[in-house]
């Protein structure tokens, strides 16, 4: 463990409160014109999935776990979790679906994501921020409408509901931020 001022905490990192572990999902500082500055924090307790606020004076110590994150190919789900493995050794490891959260949608076969262990536990992991779709459905154009600023709703092949340019139809391949859903460009394969 090390101990690490509160506010040097920022969202992924892992801390240590009374033996348990608590992943950072967000973390603020405040300092007002008068008075102690302090750093807030919203934390989600790794072994149940609980989350919790936290308020430190930002000069206040806090320790930090140490992590292990490594990359790691995603290779295919059933009834234990989701089963990924290390390129360079071929280790694997599973993740459980509430570890994984919302990115599970975002899985394919044979994806590089990082996965955070601690103790050989997998605790957290990040999927690719960006990654390619095939839109499945979506409406046709309206006669009239301008490219540049008119988006209109479309679904992925993946289930995720996206805003997409109205020159997108069925069936083509697009470019998605994964912290938002967002349109980024025409895939290029």
């Amino acid at each position: 463990m090390v101990k690490v001022i509160a506010s040097s905490l920022r969202k992924g990192n892992v801390v240590d409160m009374d033996g348990r572990l608590y992943v950072v999902l967000n973390a603020s500082n405040f300092h007002p014109g008068k008075g102690v500055p302090t750093t807030s924090a919203d934390l989600r307790r790794i072994s149940d999935g609980v989350k919790v606020s936290e308020r430190w004076k930002t000069t206040d110590q806090v320790e930090r776990a140490t992590v292990d994150e490594r990359e790691y190919d995603f290779l295919y789900e059933d009834g234990e979790g989701y089963h990924f493995m290390e390129p360079q050794t071929y280790d694997q490891i599973v993740v459980s679906a509430d570890v994984m959260g919302d990115s599970k949608v975002y899985l394919q076969e044979g994806m590089r994501c990082y996965v955070k262990t601690h103790e050989g536990v997998a605790i957290a992991l990040d999927v690719p921020q960006k990654i390619t779709v095939e839109i499945t459905e979506t409406e046709p154009v309206l006669k009239g409408q301008t490219a540049s600023s008119s988006y209109k709703p479309a679904m992925t092949d993946i289930g995720v509901r996206v805003m997409v340019p109205g020159h997108i139809d069925a069936g083509t391949r697009i470019v998605i931020h994964t912290d938002d859903n967002s349109y980024v460009e025409r895939a290029k394969d």
